[in-house]
């Protein structure tokens, strides 16, 4: 199930995290805060739906300060409003006692495995990789979560996998658990995709043409050398 922790009666906990970038002097990255929360949210989500869970609560850990409290919550909101998810509520900590020379946060979210999929499916690759201040550059070119959950909802899609750090390459052996695969692409797959800007995503055969119709752009079959 990837990297989400599965518990008692269904419950699924999944969390990423983000240092080193924000709006602090030391940042080696400079984004605004919300835009931090808001790509940390959306891998936290991914990894829920990599396990076919509905996520019920969304909990903050700031270390940036007091003051990043409300845009670290700004960017989360944002991120659960595009994908119909506005009703959950948000809670938190910040700490106040020791003040940190560069940004630190997390996000985590658990959810309730709603079901289990199996069944062969085609996998095909969603978005392009990019990291650091690249995705704020290219996110058109990045997979768009709220297609994802339109498709998830309707059928379409049966299971997702996110790319992150690692790279394409990486990924693609990890989700076969065969490190001997070679994926063949015009992309880069030995990159990192950062917050996800990748995600697998796995198709039924009989929709996968409807799938294509759905994703428009950025769109390629997962295929492997010979």
């Amino acid at each position: 199930m990837r990297n989400a922790l599965k518990l008692a009666n269904g419950f699924v906990v999944t969390t990423d995290n983000s240092g080193g970038i924000g709006e602090k002097q030391a940042d080696i990255v400079v984004a605004p805060n919300d835009v931090v929360s808001y790509f940390a949210a959306r891998v936290t989500l991914l990894e829920q739906w990599t396990a076919h869970a509905e996520v019920e609560s969304v909990i903050i850990q700031n270390f940036s300060g007091e003051t990043a409290w409300q845009a670290y919550k700004d960017g989360v909101k944002k991120l659960l409003e595009e994908v119909d998810l506005a009703s959950l509520q948000i809670s938190g900590s910040s700490e106040t006692n020791m003040e940190l020379m560069q940004s630190a946060m997390a996000v985590t979210m658990i959810g309730r495995i709603k079901e289990e999929v199996d069944g062969e499916v085609t996998w095909f690759i969603y978005g392009q990789p990019f990291v650091g201040s690249d995705v704020l550059e290219h996110t058109d070119a990045i997979a768009d979560l709220k297609k994802i959950k339109e498709a998830i909802t309707s059928g379409v899609v049966k299971k997702i996998w996110p790319v992150g750090s690692k790279g394409i390459q990486a990924e693609a052996r990890a989700l076969f658990v065969d490190d001997t695969l070679c994926v063949k692409s015009e992309l880069d797959v030995e990159k990192s995709a950062g917050p996800s800007t990748v995600v697998f995503i796995g198709v039924s055969p009989e929709s996968v043409e409807q799938a294509r119709q759905h994703f428009t752009s950025e769109w390629r079959e997962l295929v492997f050398t010979l």
